[in-house]
């Protein structure tokens, strides 16, 4: 009998270890989907694309209580690829810790992530655009860390529902725009890192929140530092545009808040006003101070009108130049009104610049501005002509290079443009970079102050799909301009070139290049201030690395090209990369350039040139021949390239082409601005990604498989 008990014992703990150890299927699916989005790395001991026991078989990474996950922990595992787009059917899990990894790519953080996270961090990773706001789902937060990213644009106002959260770090992005004012209902926040951004405005709405540690070092923070911050123990307020001298005193009266009565002479906050006190004492204000009040509100009331009547009067002139309360204006909750912010930003910049001038990077000389567009590159006070000693580039001597490049030899010819020859150099340390030789017609009067000028705005362009400036040469009347070297060349390159040792482009990889460039365009355009135009954006400047990432070339050297010898060069006759309205005033702005990239996609979609003479003459302008075709089905699985063998998406195919036909209208007021396009392209790049793991690399039938079972929408 003892036997028998013993035996069901045993089969008993047998069964409830194996129940244990069966994970919930909706978290296995999730788990296989982050696989597959992660690229599959092998580092990954245990999980599978597909199937599966993460908790019975000790996935690495992943923690569980009873059959579901609770805790995801892959930091500095070398990650690359981005988070799957169904996390947020993992309703048990409360941390969530990808930091220290390369996700992202240059794309935003995914919307769907786990919905009651306790801990959420992606910090050092390659996130861009803003923070979701499904973020703002997540009651149960307490600790969120997106630093070191690549975040952009303004926070929309959606911290209202974090009354957990203790810490947030959003350090070391490019985050724009005002606190918003939902920073205030964090009721529970102890640490705020928002150092190295480009915040603007004032910390004002933080005196509420029981702060320990609060660091706004190196933004564009103006106005004073309240007092109730300055007793925080771990404060640190330096790289700013503090006002200085006394702080204006606080008004005589603050409104109270709704359903709440306050006589005079008390704040919201202050004590209780006493009616009574033993039967017969006011509140502390008699007729006179009433009195007096009443005077000195229709003294300042008459001095308001008197400069509203000569704004009004001046208003023609001041619009041009005296626009710059919008850009700080908080923006609302919803995103598309965030959009528009970015637009009215952008539009504001080329109003205030007129994209018809060489681009000049400095801050404009108006003193009233003088605060905040001199910081926009730089954490630092006051932007200067920058001396040789102060450029962040390396400054390297004429033997140098001529060393590395042998001589600037034909042999170590890599590309020639408008502005000049570029060479492979190698240097003694193995190193490999790119030397771009200015011709000395590029710079007025051959003037080295100007190059240095020139060589100083282009080390503050920063970004992951920008070619980074190294250094610089000037010397002897040379000019000289050292890059990253990108081993795959170019696009056009890659696209235009037989080679039968270069295998063809994939659809997910031309996906990510369109993205890619996308980013670097939206950087230039609605990141940096004054908005850069490129100006020279076609396929031959995008250059591609080892992992086929694109890096936009030639950013910033644009004052160095007249515009009307830009339009000799690259445009003919109403076709190549220049859009319709650079053909008849010879001049380029940010729609523009929307217009070359709407070109580039078309190279990407097609395989072919944007002009071709050798064709017939109907198909020789790519963008004539394919924009009446880019919403016929039929017609436009016909242009596809052929390399691609029929390997594509055709629902993504048709989004591709809808976002090329928006950027390639003829009249430059209807193209979307960049930030707009890169949306588009991010929903692609998720769909790209479910796309690899359907088509497999397999045949044509299998691109049509996926699109007639496509009865559940992978975009967002």
């Amino acid at each position: 009998m003892r036997e028998k008990l013993g035996l069901l014992i045993f089969l008993a703990c047998i069964w409830a270890s194996s129940v244990n150890g069966t994970t919930d299927q909706s978290d296995v699916s999730c788990l296989n989907n982050l696989f597959t989005s992660l690229n599959s790395p092998g580092q990954l001991n245990g999980w599978k694309a597909s199937g599966g026991d993460p908790c019975g078989e000790s996935w690495k990474g992943i923690t569980c209580s009873g059959s579901s996950v609770t805790e995801i922990k892959l930091s500095n595992l070398g990650l690359s690829g981005t988070l799957s787009y169904n996390m947020d059917t993992m309703n048990s899990v409360v941390e969530l810790d990808m930091s220290g990894n390369s996700l992202g790519n240059g794309g935003q953080i995914p919307y769907n992530l786990p919905k009651n996270l306790k801990r959420l961090n992606l910090a050092n990773n390659q996130f861009a655009q803003g923070i979701p706001y499904s973020v703002s789902l997540m009651p149960n937060l307490e600790y969120l860390n997106l630093a070191h990213n690549q975040l952009q644009g303004n926070l929309t106002d959606m911290f209202g529902s974090l009354p957990n959260l203790k810490t947030m770090d959003l350090s070391f992005n490019s985050i724009t725009g005002d606190l918003p004012q939902s920073f205030s209902t964090l009721s529970s926040l102890a640490t705020l890192y928002l150092q190295n951004n480009q915040f603007t405005g004032s910390i004002n709405v933080l005196t509420s929140l029981p702060l320990n540690d609060l660091n706004v070092a190196n933004n564009h923070f103006s106005g004073w530092i309240p007092d109730k911050l300055k007793k925080i123990n771990n404060l640190q307020t330096d790289g700013n545009s503090w006002s200085s001298g006394p702080a204006p005193p606080p008004p005589p009266f603050t409104s109270p808040p709704p359903g709440r009565k306050v006589k005079p002479g008390h704040s919201s906050g202050g004590e209780k006003s006493k009616s009574k006190d033993g039967g017969g004492k006011s509140s502390g204000i008699g007729g006179g101070g009433i009195a007096g009040i009443i005077i000195s509100l229709l003294v300042v009331g008459a001095i308001v009108a008197f400069f509203l009547v000569r704004r009004k009067k001046k208003k023609s002139s001041i619009r041009e130049h005296h626009e710059q309360d919008e850009p700080f204006t908080p923006l609302a909750s919803n995103e598309v009104k965030e959009m528009k912010s970015v637009q009215t930003t952008s539009t504001i910049n080329t109003t205030a610049f007129p994209p018809a001038a060489p681009i000049n990077l400095k801050p404009p000389p108006i003193d009233r501005h003088k605060t905040y567009e001199e910081e926009e590159f730089s954490p630092k006070p006051v932007v200067r002509k920058t001396k040789p000693s102060a450029l962040k580039a390396t400054a390297y001597s004429v033997a140098d290079l001529q060393v590395a490049t042998d001589s600037f030899s034909l042999d170590n010819l890599i590309g020639e443009g408008s502005i000049g020859r570029v060479y492979k150099a190698q240097f003694n340390d193995g190193k490999i970079l790119a030397v771009k030789k200015v011709n000395s017609s590029a710079l007025p009067n051959n003037s080295s102050e100007d190059f240095i000028d020139l060589v100083s705005d282009i080390s503050r362009l920063h970004h992951p799909n920008l070619t980074e400036l190294v250094g610089y040469c000037s010397e002897h009347g040379q000019h000289l301009l050292v890059y990253e070297f990108q081993k795959n060349g170019s696009l056009h390159d890659l696209l235009h070139l037989s080679d039968e040792y270069n295998k063809p482009l994939n659809w997910n990889t031309r996906v990510k290049i369109a993205l890619g460039t996308a980013r670097a365009l939206e950087y230039l355009h609605e990141v940096c201030s004054p908005s850069v135009v490129h100006k020279n954006f076609k396929s031959v400047n995008i250059l591609l690395d080892m992992e086929l990432n694109p890096h936009l070339s030639d950013s910033g050297l644009a004052s160095l090209i007249p515009d009307a010898e830009h339009q000799a060069l690259d445009h003919n006759m109403g076709s190549g990369y220049s859009a319709p309205e650079v053909a008849m005033s010879g001049q380029y702005t940010l729609k523009s350039d929307v217009y070359s990239f709407g070109v580039v996609m078309l190279e990407l979609l097609t395989g072919r040139k944007p002009f071709d003479s050798t064709r017939p003459w109907s198909e020789q302008s790519l963008v004539r021949w394919a924009t009446p075709q880019l919403h016929d089905i039929d017609a436009l699985d016909k242009m596809v390239d052929p390399s691609l063998k029929g390997l594509y998406p055709a629902k993504s195919l048709s989004r591709f082409a809808d976002v090329i036909a928006l950027c390639v209208q003829s009249e430059p007021e209807f193209r979307p601005p960049m930030s707009e396009v890169v949306q588009a392209l991010v929903r692609l790049v998720q769909r790209a990604n479910m796309s690899k793991r359907v088509l497999g690399g397999e045949g044509h039938d299998s691109a049509r498989r996926l699109d007639d079972n496509e009865t559940q929408d992978y975009m967002y």
